[in-house]
């Protein structure tokens, strides 16, 4: 096994990916304001390179930070200085690294099926659109591959559609990976796609589903930076557009949506993570999606896949003003969560973006489930996934298949609750409602 470490390593060399060697990723817990307000300060410094993977929010939410090796003496010394506590939450980013590229080595082998295609591993992107050809010629009734856009680079976007017959059905839509490095959203998408055909016909609540509405996953839904965090960066996060006037790449995809777009809780730094882009809809990878949404018409559930946090949340994330269906969709996601715990025992917190756990700054605008929501499609949710901090973004490959299976536990129970509480499509008033723009 150490050989193919090293072998991995090397080739990791020659491809030139990014070294994190000695990065290391802080848990702060700020006290009260002015900590949070100094723990802001930092993430202004850019010349840190610091890397917020929850950022600073309201006193007692945690803050997990990694910080390249040549920063993390000043941080700690600021931190120190001004009372914040910490802990180290990763030791050494680049070892965690090192144990995912050596199991990914060791278990790579093409797949004659999707029967023996290995859920319990990381993929690549080819990988991943190689599986999905295998299910659809495996399921050709029942699974269909369709190309909804093309990324900034020029791959293609693909939503996989689950249809057991009928025309523009009343759908449910899932998507994983919007954040490329959540590697763990993905991973989870491919296993969804094969337990979806496993359980049709066997599975009468499943079953019940899927004979009365079709189901859109799109398992990679930004395509360039997951082809990047293989390539060069893990922990990329956004998308790979070029921005004029700038020499940081890439926009935010999950602050792109017209939806408060632009308000607090985004960033017009090109250079940031949370980057909203020039303008709503800027990224294709974000306007496929919108334009399938308006051109579908009957959508009723839109469930968008992050990680990490384990977290169930709804609209609204750039107001504080609650959605007219509160009270039903926390009852629903208060029904989904209890579901996801009844495997593992694995505890989720749920409620609206803005309110419930306030780990934002403030407020995220330009979100996707905000923007659905306004759309008239009642039953929209983010799920965060495993883990709440021990791994964040590099959950060990050993936890895909039980995170997979618990929330499909929770998605059932969404899409269930969705097929018997049908709604009427949106007025054409709705469609363009000024919350939109609020």
């Amino acid at each position: 096994m150490r050989g193919l470490l090293i072998l991995s390593l090397l080739l990791g060399a020659v491809l030139g990916k990014d070294d994190f060697v000695g990065h290391q990723v802080l848990r702060i817990s700020v006290a009260d304001e002015a900590q949070v307000q100094k723990v802001t300060e930092l993430e202004d410094l850019e010349h840190l390179q610091l890397d917020f993977w929850r950022g600073p929010a309201q006193p007692g939410s945690p803050i997990d930070v990694r910080v390249p090796f040549p920063s993390l003496q000043a941080v700690k010394v600021f931190l120190e200085a001004h009372g914040i506590e910490y802990t180290i939450m990763i030791e050494d980013v680049q070892s965690l690294l090192d144990e995912e590229e050596e199991q990914m080595f060791a278990f790579q082998a093409r797949a004659a099926s999707t029967d023996t295609f290995n859920y319990a591993t990381y993929h690549t992107l080819e990988e991943i659109y190689g599986f999905m050809d295998m299910l659809v010629a495996e399921h050709p009734q029942l699974v269909s591959k369709l190309q909804i856009g093309k990324t900034y680079e020029g791959r293609p976007i693909y939503v996989l559609k689950f249809s057991t017959g009928g025309s523009n059905r009343p759908a449910i839509w899932i998507d994983t990976g919007i954040h490329s490095r959540e590697w763990v959203t993905q991973a989870s998408g491919i296993w969804f796609a094969k337990k979806i055909t496993q359980d049709y016909g066997q599975n009468p609540a499943f079953t019940a589903i899927l004979d009365n509405m079709d189901i859109f996953l799109e398992i990679v839904t930004n395509p360039d930076g997951f082809a990047f965090t293989h390539s060069k960066n893990r922990l990329w996060r956004k998308t790979r557009s070029i921005t004029a006037g700038s020499s940081c790449v890439g926009v935010d995809p999950n602050r792109n949506w017209d939806a408060g777009f632009g308000k607090a809780g985004a960033s017009n730094n090109p250079c940031s993570e949370t980057y909203h882009g020039k303008f709503a809809n800027s990224e294709s990878e974000v306007k496929s999606i919108v334009d399938f949404v308006k051109s579908h018409g009957n959508i009723k559930a839109f469930i968008s896949i992050h990680s990490y946090s384990q977290l169930l949340l709804y609209p609204y994330g750039y107001t504080t003003d609650p959605t007219p269906d509160q009270a039903e969709l926390d009852q629903l996601a208060k029904s989904a969560v209890t579901a996801l715990a009844s495997l593992y025992g694995t505890k989720y917190k749920y409620g609206s973006i803005i309110k419930a756990f306030e780990i934002f700054p403030n407020r995220a605008s330009g979100g996707t489930i905000d923007w659905t929501y306004n759309q008239g499609i009642k039953y929209s949710y983010t799920f965060e996934l495993r883990d709440t901090g021990r791994y964040g973004f590099l959950l060990p490959a050993s936890q895909i298949v039980p995170t997979a299976q618990e929330t499909w536990l929770a998605l059932q129970t969404i899409m269930d609750h969705t097929l018997k509480h049908p709604t009427e499509p949106a007025p054409r008033s709705l469609l363009f409602s000024p919350l939109a723009t609020k």
